[in-house]
């Protein structure tokens, strides 16, 4: 008798326990995981990160994918919209008045790389070179010695555009910037901050070495010799560099990682992870009276300026092309209600513990591998500075959502107070009034050339987004 009711304490105190705290579940233990729909979810963005390493090759992508399923550039209840062939919308047409809001989840596709200058090419020491200025932040180390790819476009004088990928296959060859050896490092780098070893100018890339055979007086045969193989090969001169867009990306494909193989290494996961999942989310979201859109975009990773970033006018373009489909017109005052009105989710990772650098972060408020999509109330640094904090009542409806929809997620932040932090596109689109809050896969070694994601984060990420769509 007494044994019962010891039995019974205990139980109802486990019930007091889980009902008054707050604990996070390993994703992989959740009762209703589906693993095989995890790895299979997984499989396919392991191709599409592959593949796609640019912000333009992502778009080109999408693009193709929507016209075989049925979407139409700028037409219909179900279309597209590009911007300058960096930015794409995804739009499905709801019934509901358009005054009223839309669902809108916005991601950016562009990703830390090092672009070629536009006068690259030259020769020093009889090796062939260019010269390239990276873009974003990256740690500047973590790119020399290593296999790179070249990939962009090329607009030749009589305005023909050239694509250029040359890397990724097999036979390919890469590019490569080198670094100086242990032994004469001591002077030249050993001492410098990290931030210093390599200089910002001193990441040139190797093209070449054979000089070109003249019988005529010729002094840089190397650079002449770079130069004839790409008139031969892609019709290119060298004043085309001008109007290039070349960038250096990681050779290597996406790879599993671990014994488990529970992980994914990839380079551009920050933030194309999080643009794969909104666009399988809104294609196979089922259908409500709520007008659903996605809104993939460039130049995050640089501030979200110029004509294809965040802070453009392509929202407003896009919300004006809804009105014009559903209503066949545009009414200025309905189209500001829409854009106040609606709720959107910021499509951005965050960054998970690292073992090896726990002490970066607040533990108690950072993001964890395998514990599920990561929703970050604000972000910014130096006391929430630069930073778009969600309300607490669109906050608690999210979560409600997620819970009632058994989605995997968790909080976090972006490291210690005064540690550091960062910023996303959120507070670009909570600028038009719209309630937003940042949501994504939490990731190791963000913007390295290989990042590390964890494949039921990923899963969770698509699974938040769809339930955005159907459910909020």
């Amino acid at each position: 008798m007494k044994e019962k009711k010891k039995n019974s304490k205990i139980k109802k105190f486990k019930k007091l326990q889980i009902k008054l705290g707050h604990n996070n579940q390993n994703n992989w233990e959740m009762d209703n995981l589906d693993k095989k729909k995890v790895e299979t979810f997984s499989q396919k963005y392991m191709t599409f990160i592959t593949k796609n390493k640019t912000e333009r090759e992502t778009t080109r992508y999408v693009k193709k994918l929507l016209e075989d399923k049925g979407y139409k550039e700028n037409k219909g209840k179900n279309f597209y919209m590009l911007n300058k062939e960096k930015n794409i919308a995804i739009v499905r047409v709801g019934k509901n008045d358009l005054s009223k809001g839309v669902k809108l989840i916005v991601s950016h596709m562009d990703t830390p790389h090092i672009d070629l200058k536009q006068n690259p090419l030259y020769e020093d020491t009889n090796l062939a070179m260019m010269k390239t200025h990276y873009y974003g932040g990256i740690k500047k180390y973590q790119w020399v010695t290593r296999a790179l790819s070249l990939h962009g476009i090329v607009v030749l004088k009589n305005g023909k555009e050239v694509e250029i990928r040359i890397g990724d296959k097999k036979k390919d060859p890469v590019f490569y910037i080198a670094d100086l050896l242990p032994h004469l490092s001591h002077k030249a780098q050993n001492n410098k901050k990290m931030g210093e070893v390599i200089d910002g100018e001193k990441l040139n890339i190797l093209v070449g070495s054979i000089p070109y055979k003249t019988d005529e007086s010729l002094k840089e045969k190397i650079k002449f010799n770079i130069l004839d193989i790409l008139y031969k090969k892609y019709g290119i001169v060298e004043e085309d560099f001008l109007t290039a867009e070349l960038q250096l990306v990681p050779a290597e494909g996406a790879r599993e990682i671990g014994f488990d193989r529970s992980l994914i290494g990839a380079y551009g996961h920050d933030d194309r992870i999080c643009s794969y999942a909104a666009m399988e989310a809104i294609l196979k979201a089922e259908e409500t009276n709520d007008t659903y859109v996605v809104l993939l975009v460039d130049k995050e990773e640089i501030g979200s300026d110029g004509n294809t970033g965040a802070k453009s006018y392509f929202l407003k373009q896009v919300i004006k092309q809804i009105f014009l489909n559903k209503d066949g017109k545009v009414d200025m005052v309905k189209m500001e209600d829409c854009l106040f009105n609606s709720k959107a989710i910021s499509g951005d990772v965050n960054g998970a513990i690292d073992p090896d650098w726990k002490e970066v972060h607040e533990s108690m408020n950072a993001a964890r591998m395998g514990f599920g999509v990561c929703m970050t109330k604000f972000t910014g640094s130096g006391g929430k500075y630069s930073s778009s904090d969600a309300n607490a009542e669109f906050v608690a409806r999210m979560r409600k959502v997620l819970n009632k929809n058994k989605v995997g997620w968790q909080i976090g932040e972006l490291g210690k107070v005064d540690e550091g932090g960062g910023g996303t596109i959120a507070k670009f689109i909570a600028s038009y009034g719209m309630d937003v809050v940042d949501m994504g896969t939490a990731l190791l070694s963000m913007h390295a050339p290989m990042e590390c994601a964890s494949k039921v984060d990923l899963f969770m990420t698509y699974k938040a987004y769809k339930v955005f769509f159907e459910k909020f």
